[in-house]
Order: C-alpha cells, then structure tokens, then sequence
C-alpha cells in the first residue's frame, strides 16, 4: 500500500484473493481495540498478476483446476508473462505443454472463464451500489444461475436461490429502473417467499398462508401475488398439491423430492424387502449381545431368526 512499507491489513469483502493477484481498495483507516490499525474497504476488487513470479504464484494456488505448482511452473516457462493471454484468446496452444491433453485444457478453460465471471458480478454489484458480503462459491453458483441474463432480469434469475435475499435483489432491481409492483419482482418474490418457508422447515405452504407472507415480504397488493403465482404455476417454477383437502404451493424441486421419498417408502410398506425375513424376538437380543461382547462393538456376520 502506498505510503507504507509493513504489512497492511485490509479488512473487506471479496469472493476470492489468490496469491500473486494485485488488490484495489477504497476506505477508512479505523483502529481495532484487539487489531489495532486496519484498512476498512468499502470496495475490493482483485485483477490478475502481470508479472512471471505473480502468476506461477497465481496458478499454484489451486484457483485453477487442473494447475498446481508443477503445471504452473510448465505455463510459466512455455509462455512468460503471456499465460494469461494464451488461456484466453489461443487456448490451443496449452496442449504444447507437456502433460496437458484434452481433458487438462478443457478443465483450465472451465476453471479460468468461472473466476473471470466471478470478478464480472463483482463489478456489476458494486456498480450498481450493492455491497457483496458473500462467499466464493455463492457468487459463482449465483453468477451460473444469473448468466448471460444478469444485467436484464437480475430478480428472476436469482428467484428461489437459497440465502439470495430480497434486499439485494431488490437493491439491483431499483438501481435498474424495476419498479416494485414489476411482475418479474412479484414471481421471483413467490419462491422468495417459499424459500423463508423453506428454512423453517416447511416444504410447502398452504396457499392461504403463501399469499399473505408474500404480501408482506414484497409490500404489494394480494391481487398481483394471485396473478403471479398463477404465472409461476404454469411455468412450473413452483408446483400445486393437496395435503388432506387443504390446498398448499410447493416448489418444484420440493416437491419432486418429497413425492420421490413417499413412493420409496410405500414400496418398502407394501413390497418386497431387500432382506430375508427377521424374527425380531430372537434377532434383537442376539445383536445386543453381539455389540456388547465384539471388539470395537463389530458384530459376527451370521445370526439366529434369518430362517
């Protein structure tokens, strides 16, 4: 850092810092009671390094997959300081590594395109005025969903992404000119809801209760949740059902799983077992003697009430 020769701490928020890559940051300088001096960064953003040292250090890290210290060491020498530029415009030419095949270079180009995306929504946050406290792998998993749509429909992209919180959606959306009765925020607001629903257990919501928790998260009228929830249903974003006559609204992957589980069940209940028939007056006080008496609690591997 400018104007200082020791070792600076920063403290910030960014999906991912490799050794070799350079930092900017804009701040404060604050005095932590058990750190002492820190640099506060509001903003962080990480370009990669330029220089031969900076990027065998780069690709050592395991930022990309498929590189280590000794495929690093391989690029470095077969390119200098023009890695960076050969993965990115004649990606070809990796396989004149040694040890670099097919499957090595499709899996660099994978890794090296999915950490510059990552740095392409960083950008676009802070762009926009929204601070990015998540994780690494979040960003990435949220950059997959939103890619190559994020900049038009930033709500519905994200719609029903588990941590996703409406108040960064919604702080994207207002940068961008969506009002907050905008269709797209009121059906990505549905599985939003169900989401909530979701991380207090609930699998589904009896729609009775879905359209007012909606109504309140979004602040907008029953009428355009009633209007949206019909549009997700047909979509199939989100999926109708009965539990006894009351009407509920799951989402879709939910509710595939937890149909999924009762015919598995059923099928144990009503068919065939995978096992011979036990009788479990004989087997049960065999076991116990068994983990009782075995070394380590390992029981033998034959048993009485198997025939």
């Amino acid at each position: 850092m400018r104007g200082h020769r020791d070792v600076v701490t920063v403290v910030g928020h960014a999906a991912a810092i490799a050794a070799g890559e350079w930092i900017t940051a804009s701040g404060e300088w604050v005095n932590d009671r058990t750190h002492g001096q820190q640099f506060k960064a509001r903003f962080l953003r990480t370009s990669a390094p330029t220089s031969a040292d900076g990027i065998e250090k780069y690709l050592s890290s395991g930022m990309i997959r498929g590189v280590g210290p000794v495929y690093a060491k391989k690029l470095v020498r077969a390119f200098g300081e023009k890695v960076f530029d050969v993965i990115e415009a004649t990606p070809d030419r990796l396989r004149e590594v040694d040890g670099i095949g097919p499957v090595r270079a499709a899996s660099i180009l994978a890794a090296w395109a999915e950490q510059k995306a990552v740095r392409e929504i960083m950008v676009f946050l802070h762009s926009h005025g929204v601070g990015t406290a998540r994780g690494g792998e979040d960003i990435q998993d949220l950059w997959r969903r939103c890619h190559p749509g994020h900049d038009r429909e930033p709500l519905s992209a994200g719609a029903g992404y588990p941590g996703h919180r409406l108040q960064t959606a919604d702080a994207i959306a207002m940068k961008l000119g969506i009002e907050k009765t905008a269709m797209i925020r009121v059906r990505a607001g549905i599985s939003y809801a169900l989401t909530e629903a979701m991380d207090e257990g609930h699998c589904g919501l009896p729609t009775d209760e879905l359209v007012p928790l909606a109504e309140k998260l979004l602040e907008v009228p029953q009428e355009l949740i009633r209007t949206a929830l019909d549009l997700e249903l047909q979509e199939g974003t989100v999926v109708a059902d009965r539990v006894a006559e009351t009407p509920c609204v799951f989402l879709a992957g939910l509710h595939r799983a937890e149909r999924t589980i009762a015919e598995r069940l059923t099928r144990l209940a009503n068919g065939t077992l995978p096992w011979p028939w036990i009788n479990p007056d004989k087997a049960l006080p065999w076991v116990e003697q068994r983990i009782a008496s075995c070394p380590r609690g390992k029981p033998g591997r034959r048993g009485p009430g198997s025939r």
